[in-house]
């Protein structure tokens, strides 16, 4: 028996098998809370590590059970450290929906809730390819509470949050441009990164700030809000509306995720 360091605090090694640390954890058939129970593992019981995915391991129990378990549910107070985007659990929110339909266009026709889900369904598709988790607060035009939004992201350990959304001014053309909003301190890097790639969109950058907005606001998890033009410009709308500004700002997140996750190696 080998006193041993693994996931950040200390537990016993039999033969490469970890003892689980929690009251309550079970096996899983995949690496996400959506997927189907295999079986409940008790505390002290051992299991051996087969694989890692996202915050999940592929373990062997002594009795020949396989699943998927998480890491908050070997050691509540730990989690994988994620160094690379594939790796990565992000929710994706949606801004708006159902009858809240958002900022609405000049025309009077065109709603803000729409271009939220489009340009959040692009980046899904964009990150699934790149093997990464991803959750979205909605997936068609339905209501969903602000409170359930980032709660969500506490409900699958996520990684990163990110509210997709579009501004509106006062008065109809007086305001161009995108801005990168942030709360807490543990998301200015996240901010940073993503804002920092914006640099071929064709509207202003007006930079990252601090917005106090309950969905960055009311979460643990590093959190972005992203408004992505004035959907009240007639210029801004222009850019919204089109299919190669929503995949340029697409590709820019993507961009940016992977700058930030990449930073996490040198502070892991």
């Amino acid at each position: 028996m080998v006193l041993v360091s693994i996931l950040g605090y200390r537990t016993y090694k039999y033969f490469g098998q970890l003892s689980i640390q929690t009251n309550y954890a079970v096996l899983k058939k995949g690496p996400g809370v959506e997927y189907k129970q295999v079986a409940q593992i008790n505390k002290n019981q051992r299991v051996t590590v087969l694989k890692t995915k996202y915050h999940w391991m592929y373990v062997e129990t002594d009795d020949n059970k396989r699943g998927w378990i998480a890491d908050w549910m070997i050691n509540s107070s730990y989690s994988l450290p994620i160094t690379d985007l594939s790796n990565a659990t992000i929710v994706i929110d949606p801004g708006h929906g159902g009858y809240d339909s958002g900022a609405t266009s000049n025309t009077g026709n065109k709603l803000e809730k729409t271009y939220t889900l489009a340009y959040a369904k692009q980046l899904a598709k964009k990150l699934e390819k790149n093997n990464t988790k991803v959750y979205l607060t909605r997936t068609k035009d339905t209501y969903v509470s602000l409170s359930k939004r980032p709660a969500l992201a506490d409900q699958v350990h996520a990684d990163v949050f990110i509210s997709i959304h579009f501004d509106s001014s006062p008065t109809t053309n007086t305001a161009s441009g995108f801005t990168t909003y942030y709360y807490h301190k543990n998301s200015l890097k996240l901010a940073q990164a993503i804002n920092g790639q914006f640099n071929a969109i064709g509207l202003e950058n007006r930079g990252v700030e601090v917005g106090n907005f309950l969905v960055i606001r009311d979460i643990k998890e590093p959190a972005v809000l992203l408004e992505m033009g004035y959907i009240n410009s007639d210029r801004d709308f222009d850019q919204i509306t089109s299919k190669t500004y929503r995949t340029t700002v697409v590709n820019d997140i993507y961009a940016g995720l992977k700058k930030y996750f990449s930073s996490q190696k040198s502070s892991s």
